[in-house]
């Protein structure tokens, strides 16, 4: 059975950092994508980053670029989402999921989701 655990979220100041972690099983990361994604009330879900495997590429929206860093260890079995510099409006449930092949920054094109974990950045 394919699942995805996050964990890390919190509440933190603006300026601060947290860690996501995103924890894998049922399949191994090696042939697989992991995206980020989060969601505040009231909005839709949006992409935040991604890493494939497979071709080792990754990607990050505009709005987290230079802050975020995602990175696997396939060994763990596990994606992680460092968060810098935390800004208020980061402040949304943050989903990981799962597709094949391939970076994409939809919601869209992933398959398989984590339950979220909460992320609350205050001013």
């Amino acid at each position: 059975e394919v699942q995805l655990v996050e964990s890390g979220g919190g509440l933190v100041q603006a300026g601060g950092s947290l860690r996501l972690s995103c924890a894998a099983s049922g399949f191994t990361l090696d042939y697989y994508t992991i995206g980020w994604f989060r969601q505040a009330p009231g909005k839709e879900r949006e992409g935040v980053s991604c890493i494939s495997n497979s071709d080792d590429t990754t990607y990050y929206a505009d709005r987290v670029k230079g802050r975020f860093t995602i990175s696997s260890d396939n060994a763990k079995n596990t994606v992680y989402l460092q968060m810098n510099s935390l800004k208020p409006e980061d402040t949304g449930v943050y989903y990981c999921a799962r597709r094949g092949p391939g970076c994409s920054g939809s919601h869209y094109a992933f398959g398989s989701w984590g339950q979220g974990t909460q992320v609350t950045v205050s001013s």
